[in-house]
């Protein structure tokens, strides 16, 4: 999903969402965006499935 930075307010970026609707990102997320900057969010779910197999992993170990 693409998403288009309207202005920068304190610690947020405020952005134009699908149909119009105005969201906050906080900066950290997006450092050095500007207004008219257009940031993509993605999901990746193989980071997801890594993630859990190592916590999963950890667990195990933990209480084996």
């Amino acid at each position: 999903m693409d998403v288009i930075v309207d202005r920068i307010e304190e610690d947020f970026a405020v952005v134009e969402i699908e149909k119009g609707n105005m969201s906050k990102i906080p900066l950290e997320l997006v450092p050095n965006v500007k207004e008219g900057d257009v940031v993509t969010i993605t999901i990746n779910r193989d980071k997801f499935v890594d993630r859990k197999n190592t916590i999963e992993e950890l667990m195990n170990s933990v209480f084996e």
